[in-house]
């Protein structure tokens, strides 16, 4: 398992474990509730994920770069989802 894919996968048990559906979980983490994770939002739903502090912010920069498709910087609702599908699928 890549690291990659250990971190996706713990992402998902987060999700799974915790909130009745992936809209639950985004809506927890957005905490402006402006429909977008910023990077710190993103960096409180890895830490919540148990993903190592020393590698939570490059992962949270990582997982924007990838998954950011309109280059805001910024994972919005659909993004999100994307990377939700992936971990289903992997």
């Amino acid at each position: 398992m890549t690291t990659e894919e250990s971190i996706l996968n713990k992402v998902q048990i987060l999700i799974t474990n915790h909130f009745d559906t992936p809209e639950a979980a985004f809506s927890f983490f957005d905490d402006d509730s402006d429909g977008k994770l910023k990077k710190s939002e993103i960096v409180k739903l890895l830490k919540e994920a148990e993903i190592s502090g020393f590698i939570r912010g490059l992962v949270g920069s990582k997982l924007i770069e990838g998954y950011d498709k309109s280059g805001d910087e910024l994972i919005d609702w659909q993004e999100f989802k994307a990377a939700v599908d992936k971990i289903k699928t992997a």
